[in-house]
């Protein structure tokens, strides 16, 4: 999901352009009354302070398994205001509306190394649904199962408090799926689908953790090792996709574990405009077929132009 590191050694990380520089910054505290201790509301006029008010919205706060849970709105003065969605958890920056171009090259490039024709297809992480979405945008997805661990972020969306929440969720496409997507990898034998254990999926996309060596919950190690790798390859069609999001560049050893898995691995660096900064930022997403897949039959699909570095 959607992870998005904040880390003071990354100094070109999007959200640092965005004033969050401390790590105790991170803190719920500073996140959701950062204005407020920065100026003392009483030193200002009625007028200005009721503006700053307006400036952050906090519209969900909780208590989860992870850590605290928030989801705020906000506008960002230097982009003329523009309205941004963000998501925090137990302190750190998990997604932001601003920068969403990875997610959405997630589904892409993983829905375009998948076998032709029908595809069921899994999601892990729902965030701010962006991933989801850009794989609905594919007509021959057939079936959309979405596993998140947090059921607040699945009732953002079905309630519509996030901007992409009904375009997921009224979707006849879409199952939400409220569970451990890494518990749920583990287990071949039952699967993501409750209704048919040991169903197979054209494509699994991937969002969760911020990396593969930087996880939300140590608990997830485990899946980015040769024996986890395996275990998801066993959730595919013969020729079916693992694809991934990370926050880093390629990671040559995770390429590596990869490799001892799936047939045909590619690591693709995705750029796109950073307004904060003025220049670009980068993610990347990992895309590993499944054994030799079948020969496809005249689909294409457009790939974003923002693919660069494929090795």
């Amino acid at each position: 999901m959607m992870a998005l590191d904040l880390k003071p050694d990354k100094p070109d990380h999007p959200f640092l352009k965005l004033g969050y520089r401390q790590p105790d910054e991170r803190k719920r505290s500073l996140q959701l009354h950062l204005l407020h201790e920065t100026i003392s509301p009483s030193s200002l006029p009625s007028s200005r302070v009721a503006g700053m008010v307006k400036t952050f919205e906090e519209l969900d706060f909780c208590s989860t398994p992870l850590g605290e849970l928030v989801l705020r709105r906000r506008k960002i003065p230097m982009l003329e205001n523009e309205v941004v969605y963000e998501i925090i958890l137990n302190g750190e920056f998990l997604m932001s509306s601003l920068f969403h171009a990875v997610e959405d090259a997630l589904a892409d490039l993983g829905l375009a190394a998948a076998p032709a024709g029908p595809m069921d297809v899994v999601v892990g992480g729902l965030g701010l649904g962006y991933t989801a979405v850009a794989a609905l945008r594919h007509q021959n997805v057939r079936s959309l199962f979405i596993v998140d661990f947090l059921e607040p972020v699945i009732r953002w969306h079905q309630t519509g408090l996030v901007p992409l929440g009904s375009r997921v969720s009224s979707d006849p496409r879409t199952r939400f799926i409220e569970g451990d997507f890494f518990a749920l990898a583990s287990h071949p034998e039952t699967g993501f689908d409750a209704t048919e254990p040991g169903r197979k999926f054209y494509a699994i996309l991937l969002d969760i953790d911020h990396t593969p060596k930087h996880w939300l919950n140590e608990r997830h190690a485990s899946f980015y090792t040769l024996e986890g790798l395996k275990s998801l390859c066993l959730h595919l069609v013969p020729g079916g996709v693992f694809a991934m999001w990370s926050d880093e560049p390629p990671d040559s050893g995770f390429c590596s574990t990869l490799e001892g898995v799936f047939r045909r691995v590619r690591a693709h660096t995705v750029s796109f405009p950073n307004p904060i900064r003025g220049g670009e930022s980068s993610g990347t997403v990992y895309v590993a077929v499944c054994q030799k897949e079948p020969k496809k039959s005249g689909l294409q699909i457009s790939l974003p132009l923002l693919c660069q570095g494929e090795p």
